[in-house]
């Protein structure tokens, strides 16, 4: 019996109880619901006969109780409990006449059985624990990237570490399969870290650490080995999903490096180079969807449908996961922001105005004279019109200036640019280049090291390169770098 117990704990225990005695050995509560079900299924008899003598053992609170019933026996036993744990009872039933060692193999048993049913116990609440402690921390996290920080403050003041006010994310990609031995890694060696599984990413950590003092820069040892990891700048708690956007650049270079991490390569942001002027513009586009109001109550709002472009800009199909939602609610909500707007999200153009138009919106620029216009009736400057300012074009160069240097293949900017102006379609940019669907993603990747950013998975930089190409396209030709192909 202690042989079993060691083995594999509490069922191992009731089959070599029901091997020795030829009974049917099981634990159930004081209902009679199976705790631990028998080796062999139950009968109806059997099964009535254990549940007359559970209600008998508690109702007069008996140390054990046996009964004879129809040609069989029934021998109840409780099992130690510690407080406030009620712990289950051992039944046995058998068919008369029964074997004399039964009453007493089953004393010496409940000692083994209850340790081993507490400690089962134990674990089973502390993993519901794990289970609910992580959950609560992905709540967090998804709370930090849709901008929503106070309420993250309040919920993740009943854990520890407390959210620090000045952060920098990680983003660490490595074997599913090693996902939760790499917590338990990082949480030891990452003190004062919030360390998340991504939900978007079966493959990727989420790491939120202090950002007010030095970078962490020595990982353990397993970790760098098996896993790439991308670093953002130091950003405010309220900018997390600026953080993670930069993290997830970062990692795209980290995957072309040997030590495999990098830092995220700061650049200018378009939003802030075009300056106020786009805040009038990104606030009459999207007009229709913020004064959109819900039919009905199950209808999304326009918050809604503002948080469900932008993950679906961000993570692509994967929005579902971010958001926490079906499919179809995903798709249906697509629909009604392109009717509301007039976009075709098939279409990388129109992806990209939107992107800007939120990115704009949530940097809170200054109102502009261009605003005050609209207001008065004249007409707000065009898209294409702020991308022609001469900022925009020295903006855009810089873009693709790491695919444009002379020591790089003309194909890597040719491939780019190709695949951007199909809509970042790999079967369309293979046919146009007449090379395989191979090579296309192999230049892309290569493009990705060099600009030091991600192109193929989201999120990306997809959306920016597109509108640099567009301020390209549209710049005089003497403003054009020479190296870029096709323009």
């Amino acid at each position: 019996m202690q042989r079993a117990a060691r083995k594999g704990g509490t069922k191992p225990v009731l089959r070599w109880l029901a091997r020795r005695t030829g009974a049917t050995v099981f634990l159930m509560n004081s209902a009679g619901t199976p705790a631990h079900p028998s080796h062999a299924p139950l009968g109806v008899a059997e099964r009535g006969l254990a549940l007359r003598g559970a209600r008998e053992l508690t109702e007069r609170r008996l140390g054990s109780v046996a009964i004879d019933q129809d040609g069989l026996t029934c021998i109840v036993l409780p099992l130690d409990g510690s407080r406030g744990v009620a712990a289950p009872l051992l039944a046995a039933v058998v068919p008369r006449p029964t074997p004399p060692e039964l009453p007493l193999l089953l004393a010496d048993a409940t000692s083994v059985l209850s340790l081993n049913w507490l400690a089962e116990h134990t674990r089973r609440k502390q993993r519901r624990l794990r289970i609910a402690e992580a959950g609560t921390r992905e709540a967090v996290l998804h709370l930090l990237l849709n901008g929503h920080t106070s309420v993250a403050r309040q919920i993740a003041g009943a854990l520890r570490p407390a959210l620090p006010a000045m952060v920098r994310v990680y983003v660490i990609e490595g074997p599913p399969r090693v996902r939760s031995q790499l917590v338990r890694k990082l949480t030891d060696a990452a003190e004062g870290a919030w360390i998340v599984p991504c939900p978007v990413y079966a493959d990727h950590l989420f790491m939120l650490a202090p950002g007010d003092g030095a970078p962490a820069r020595i990982w353990p040892p397993e970790l760098a080995a098996a896993c790439w990891i991308g670093e953002s700048s130091a950003v405010p708690l309220r900018e997390t999903a600026t953080g993670y956007a930069q993290a997830f650049h970062a990692l795209a270079a980290a995957r072309g490096r040997a030590e495999r991490q990098a830092s995220f390569a700061a650049s200018r942001d378009l939003v802030l180079t075009i300056g106020p002027a786009a805040a009038a513009w990104a606030e009459a586009f999207l007009s229709p969807i913020r004064t959109h109001r819900a039919r009905r109550t199950q209808d999304p709002d326009s918050a809604e449908l503002l948080a469900t472009a932008a993950s679906w800009l961000s993570f692509s199909s994967r929005a579902t996961a971010h958001l926490r939602i079906h499919r179809n609610t995903l798709s249906a909500r697509l629909t009604c922001i392109q009717e509301l707007l007039g976009l075709d999200l098939h279409r990388l153009a129109d992806q990209a105005a939107l992107v800007l138009a939120l990115r704009t919106i949530a940097a809170g620029l200054p109102p502009s004279p261009e605003g005050d216009a609209a207001r008065a009736g004249e007409t707000l400057p065009t898209l294409d019109e702020l991308l022609l300012l001469p900022r925009v074009g020295a903006w855009a160069q810089q873009q693709f200036r790491p695919v444009t240097a002379p020591d790089v293949p003309a194909c890597i900017a040719e491939t780019l640019t190709t695949w951007l102006r199909l809509d970042a379609r790999i079967g369309p940019t293979a046919t146009a280049l007449s090379i395989s669907a191979s090579a296309v993603r192999k230049r892309l990747t290569r493009s990705e090291a060099l600009l030091e950013r991600s192109l193929l998975r989201s999120p990306s930089v997809i959306h920016d390169q597109w509108l640099a190409l567009r301020a390209l396209d549209l710049a005089e030709p003497s403003e054009v770098p020479r190296h870029l192909p096709g323009l």
